[in-house]
């Protein structure tokens, strides 16, 4: 496509929705993968990838079912690694009064179930006593949950954010908590910090790195060796916190995924 016809379709391009669908992908081990199918008119190429919400084929306009069946087919014993990789032992969703544990700060915390009025989280010593009314739905459970998890990051963010407020330019206009899709965090131009709600699953050292890495770049905006230098001398271990990443990283975030999943 030349760039003046690409310019011109551009627009419409970008308004045209993503075709998504579910095909089953049958594997040596006899298991049956479901995988998202999404057929996308920006993409230039068949692509197989893998995330915390499972695997996706990306296919682009001229790209035919069969084509990508074969494709598929090709790369499975890819995949099939990449899933196993990501494979989360002993997580489940969220089930009320039968769930036994969750991750917390790196640890599988004990989980004791208990009637009441309101759905909330509270920590009892090691254990973590989880308040549901009788009738309670898989919604309520969820939503205590996330809130429980947000609440406890705040908290370790709190206590982190006073030591390195000194020498930077500004602190952040507001810092926001979320799923993240891929990112561990992002400084907007703005000054909002976002922060992955997942990072409260992980060992504390992880997370108060991401958040020494994006209050750097409030002084470089960029990845450059300045901001590196930056990071280095507020976080000295920063290195050993991204190779956890490395390892780990992919777990956590399809951990978050699996208890919040609906």
């Amino acid at each position: 496509m030349s760039p003046s016809l690409r310019r011109l379709l551009g627009p419409r391009l970008a308004r045209t929705p993503l075709q998504r669908d579910t095909i089953p992908l049958a594997c040596d081990d006899g298991r049956v993968i479901e995988v998202l199918r999404v057929r996308d008119p920006r993409a230039k190429r068949m692509r197989l990838s893998v995330a915390e919400r499972g695997a996706r084929l990306t296919l682009p306009p001229a790209a035919s079912d069969l084509a990508g069946q074969r494709f598929l087919h090709e790369h499975r014993a890819w995949l099939v690694a990449q899933l196993d990789a990501q494979r989360v032992d002993g997580i489940e969703p969220l089930v009320a009064f039968a769930s036994t544990t969750l991750p917390l700060r790196g640890s599988a915390r004990p989980l004791s179930w208990h009637a009441g009025r309101y759905a909330r989280i509270d920590e009892d010593g090691d254990t973590l006593r989880f308040t549901v009314p009788a009738r309670v739905t898989a919604a309520t459970v969820r939503r205590a949950l996330r809130d429980f998890y947000e609440t406890e990051a705040r908290a370790d963010v709190g206590r982190w954010l006073p030591r390195y407020l000194p020498g930077l330019p500004t602190a952040p206009a507001r810092i926001r908590i979320r799923p993240m899709s891929s990112q561990w965090g992002s400084l907007a131009s703005n000054g909002v910090l976002a922060l992955d709600l997942a990072l409260v699953l992980g060992r504390p050292q992880a997370f108060e790195y991401v958040l020494v890495h994006e209050l750097c770049h409030l002084v470089h905006a960029d990845h450059s060796r300045a901001f590196w230098r930056e990071v280095e001398a507020r976080f000295p271990a920063w290195r050993d916190e991204r190779d956890y990443f490395h390892a780990e990283g992919r777990r956590l975030k399809t951990a978050l995924h699996l208890l919040l999943a609906g």
